[in-house]
């Protein structure tokens, strides 16, 4: 498989910060604080995920310090006053939990935070058990790769391939990320296949081409 993308497994945090439901608010809160995050997962029975407990949600109990009737009238939602009310991480939490499994890529996690408007998700199995966490930060871990190891892996996974000498003769290169692939190649109609490809390796953050046809055609070089 060409330039397969790292998966969750890879970069997801294994020893995770866990409440059960009926954990009190301010053991919740104590939680946050000692492991620095900002949300919790909710789990019951042997780690089956049931829910989620974030700050947005411990907060909407500050709301009601000041003016409580204001507070509630702000309050538009049912759950947001039950929220407001709630002493455990039952009562807190959201659910049903936005999840993602261990072998999701990283672009499918990326996708599944941004719908959700979530900045981590818990790491469940098959059965919904808690297996890790994964976060914005952890997805970004893949743009720290070597260039070094991008060139060898589309050279060896998506080059070699696409375009063999002698019909095609192509150098790789990588600068922070960006692929740059130059020289001649005998079928220019591969090029936007390559440029797919390319852009499926692990910390590509672009991919270029300066080509040339053989021979035969014209040249066709510029960005995909």
């Amino acid at each position: 498989m060409y330039g397969s993308p790292s998966i969750v497994s890879d970069v997801m945090t294994h020893t995770v910060a866990a409440v059960g439901g009926k954990a009190p608010f301010k053991e919740v809160v104590r939680l946050m604080q000692d492991w620095q995050v900002s949300a919790l997962p909710v789990i019951e029975g042997e780690g089956r995920v049931v829910g989620v407990v974030s700050e947005a949600d411990l907060l909407t109990k500050e709301e009601l310090r000041d003016d409580p009737d204001a507070a509630f009238l702000q309050l538009r939602q049912p759950v947001d006053v039950a929220k407001a009310e709630g002493t455990t991480a039952a009562d807190l939490m959201s659910t049903p939990a936005v999840t993602v499994r261990a072998n999701a890529t990283l672009g499918q996690a990326a996708r599944v935070m941004a719908r959700g408007g979530v900045k981590r998700l818990p790491v469940v199995g098959r059965t919904g058990l808690l297996e890790g966490i994964v976060s914005r930060a952890d997805l970004l871990k893949v743009f720290l790769r070597d260039d070094e190891d991008i060139v060898e892996e589309v050279w060896r996974e998506i080059v070699s391939s696409l375009f063999p000498p002698p019909s095609s003769v192509l150098q790789v290169e990588v600068n922070d990320g960006v692929v740059t692939l130059t020289g001649r190649v005998h079928n220019t109609a591969l090029v936007p296949v390559a440029a797919r490809l390319v852009r499926a390796v692990s910390g590509v953050v672009d991919v270029r081409f300066d080509l040339a046809r053989d021979d035969h055609g014209a040249g066709a070089a510029g960005r995909h």
